[in-house]
């Protein structure tokens, strides 16, 4: 059994982790959290998403973010952009590098992007297609690969298929997700059983949530498998908005605390980490109370 000597950690917190909070959090602590969890030795932080304040308003504040923050040499910075408004809007803020989406559940994908599987592909396409004109790296992320919220079950060939469009289409590395936790260590294992043979492990992330507490097992999974990405959100932050019961994303140190122990590289400072995701939890803490006590107060 060999396991990779170093692991890159995808931190999604700013994006994933803080996109479902219901109390808005300002752009001055997002740009401070995002400074601190520069300074711990990540090499990746999804910062934002541009979208319409309409259906993320939580993330309204992108540009002003994306804009805000201190930008390390050596750290990306990469953004999650829906279509290819959103990568223009992107692309005048002065981004790097951005995400997509897709997923095999037509049913997500219709509650999610508000289109079909086909149409979100195409959408993809037409990002693409920009950002190689402006060589900016495009990461995929697919969602509910391992059981949709609506359809139930979804079949790994099923994701296969959406992960061969989407490297065709250019992006440099696809990240599974399991949006809703349901994985387990062998449903990872036939999923990437069947994924492997087609995309090498080094165009592989995997993003678990860990709803039902499987996550650091399915990841163990895939670093049997020789996937050295791992996408991950400090104190566990973050749920799906388009997903009934998605909880949080697994903890950034609770994954860099396994892989500290199976002796396998990050780069990442652990306490600084966790004063990173206290400096956030803090925040979020005083801003629930506020808001109780103002309902409290008729306000």
């Amino acid at each position: 059994m060999t396991f990779p000597t170093f692991v890159k950690i995808v931190e999604v917190s700013p994006r994933d982790g803080l996109q479902s909070e219901p109390t808005t959090i300002d752009a001055t602590t997002k740009i401070e959290f995002i400074n601190r969890l520069s300074e711990t030795g990540l090499k990746a932080i999804e910062v934002t998403s541009f979208v319409s304040p309409k259906w993320i308003p939580q993330l309204a504040d992108h540009t002003e973010v994306l804009q805000g923050i201190k930008k390390k040499p050596g750290i990306s910075y990469p953004v999650f952009v829906p279509n290819a408004n959103g990568l223009k809007k992107a692309l005048a803020a002065g981004v790097c590098e951005i995400a997509v989406f897709s997923t095999p559940s037509e049913e997500f994908c219709k509650r999610n992007v508000n289109c079909s599987v086909e149409e979100c592909l195409q959408r993809v396409a037409d990002i693409t297609t920009i950002a190689k004109e402006k060589n900016i790296p495009v990461r995929g992320y697919i969602s509910c690969v391992l059981g949709c919220p609506y359809e139930g079950e979804i079949s790994p060939e099923a994701v296969l298929k959406v992960a061969e469009k989407l490297i065709a289409l250019g992006c440099y590395e696809i990240s599974l997700g399991d949006t809703i936790g349901v994985g387990t260590p062998l449903k990872t294992k036939k999923l990437l059983e069947t994924i492997l043979p087609k995309i090498p492990a080094e165009k592989l992330a995997v993003h678990f949530h860990d709803t039902y507490g499987q996550a650091l097992a399915n990841i163990y999974v895939a670093l049997e498998k020789g996937i050295a990405v791992v996408d991950s959100s400090v104190a566990g932050l973050g749920g799906c908005p388009y997903a009934k019961g998605a909880s949080g994303n697994v903890a950034t140190e609770d994954v860099l605390y396994m892989l500290n122990g199976m002796n396998i590289k990050t780069g990442i400072d652990l306490k600084k980490l966790m004063a990173a995701g206290d400096y956030m939890l803090q925040h979020l803490h005083k801003s629930s109370h506020s808001k109780a006590g103002q309902a409290m107060s008729g306000k």
